[in-house]
């Protein structure tokens, strides 16, 4: 997005909320898009749990057509998801910059290139730092995280989506439920 001055400036999107429009049971597909490598993790059948898939290069070739786009695609139509969450890197402030642009940018392209799928983005402050803290305390060294922390980003960010998709969904099933269990008593003596 440009201003009237023709100058880029940050988006204002705010980060979808799971459970609504939610596609049902099925595998989902989370994306940490980064300037060097794209992190991809997937969920059980279930939607319960979050495991690391790959780390995907990116390419220096740019477009709907470029290599790290199509591997993304071929991996979801690989696991078949219902639903793909791109991770949307604001700062701690809530700010956008330029990675921002670049995880929408995916996330439109992924849109566009696979229109049955949704594509959502998903708050992922402070994933990278919680993956490298894990990391770090399972024994991985500092060297040996750059291949698989990008991985490990994409599985918070898919773990934080399935979490709160559940809670959502489950609050849902109850309201539902208390509300068929308070409907109308039939007055006395009817």
């Amino acid at each position: 997005m440009t201003d009237s001055a023709g100058q880029a400036r940050p988006s204002r999107r705010d980060p979808d909320r799971p459970g609504d429009d939610d596609p049902g049971p099925g595998r989902r597909i989370a994306i940490d898009v980064g300037s060097v490598r794209i992190g991809v993790a997937s969920s059980d059948p279930g939607g319960v749990l979050a495991t690391p898939v790959e780390t995907v290069a990116r390419s220096k070739i740019k477009g709907p057509d470029a290599p790290d786009v199509a591997r993304v695609i071929e991996i979801v139509r690989e696991y078949e998801a219902v639903e793909i969450v791109v991770g949307l890197p604001r700062t701690l402030r809530g700010e956008s910059g330029s990675a921002v642009k670049a995880a929408e940018g995916f996330a439109r392209t992924l849109s566009r290139r696979l229109p049955g799928v949704p594509v959502r983005m998903a708050d992922e402050r402070l994933t990278t730092v919680t993956a490298a803290r894990a990391l770090r305390e399972s024994g991985v060294r500092a060297k040996a995280q750059r291949s698989v922390i990008d991985q490990a980003a994409a599985v918070a960010i898919l773990q934080g989506w399935l979490d709160e998709r559940s809670g959502r969904l489950s609050a849902a099933r109850t309201s539902t439920t208390s509300s068929e269990d308070t409907g109308p008593t039939p007055e006395a003596g009817e």
